[in-house]
């Protein structure tokens, strides 16, 4: 089994729901984003390239891709990161996590994960979220764990489920009649560096 999700580029319109939805089902700390949508642009956020009426705008979410092929697996020295074998998912124990950042490095992917140097903070005083939202430590790495409790009582990701536009579809890539297959087979799409052999387990349709 290998769970992953389909991105389609052209129902996406970056409206950060995806984001907000996974901070706030994860109970994520101040500062800690899993989930991003990149503006493919101008410098900032929401802005286009060029001037009219050539101006060009695109959006790009970006989390763990979920590697078939772990780069960050590989050079864990204690476990920490590992690949559950029954789903796919790329996962961290926070238990073990000594905080070394090997993962960090070694992934390809810039910024899907990020590192608790001090206690998580939060802007309210209280948990929220789901109930089988991590607790977070630290001095330990965090990212997307395509949120295997809520997979775990056939729930969708998060993100999946708020998406406003519904451009996030979930399922798994074994099956060759699962949502997912279908979609990458039936229409035009890429992966994240595919270059670097990890074989990313997020498809953006394009």
């Amino acid at each position: 089994m290998q769970y992953g999700m389909v991105i389609d580029l052209k129902k996406c319109m970056g409206c950060q729901t995806c984001s907000t939805a996974c901070k706030l089902a994860n109970n994520l700390p101040a500062g800690t984003w899993w989930n991003r949508v990149l503006t493919v642009g101008g410098e900032q956020i929401d802005t286009a390239r060029g001037s009219y009426p050539n101006a060009e705008i695109h959006h790009l979410p970006v989390a763990c891709q979920h590697c078939a092929n772990p780069a960050c697996v590989k050079v864990c020295p204690v476990g920490a990161t590992f690949k559950d074998k029954d789903t796919g998912i790329v996962r961290q124990d926070y238990d073990k996590c000594i905080g070394c950042r090997m993962c960090m490095s070694a992934c390809p992917y810039t910024g899907v994960r990020s590192f608790n140097w001090e206690e998580p903070k939060f802007a309210v005083g209280f948990s929220i979220g789901e109930e089988e939202s991590p607790a977070h430590q630290k001095h330990t790495v965090e990212k997307c764990t395509l949120c295997v409790g809520r997979i775990a009582k056939g729930q969708k990701p998060k993100c999946v489920e708020a998406c406003a536009g519904r451009a996030r579809f979930f399922g798994d890539f074994d099956d060759p009649d699962s949502e997912v297959s279908k979609l990458v087979r039936d229409r035009e799409s890429m992966q994240l560096l595919p270059e670097m052999g990890t074989n990313p387990s997020v498809h953006y349709l394009v």
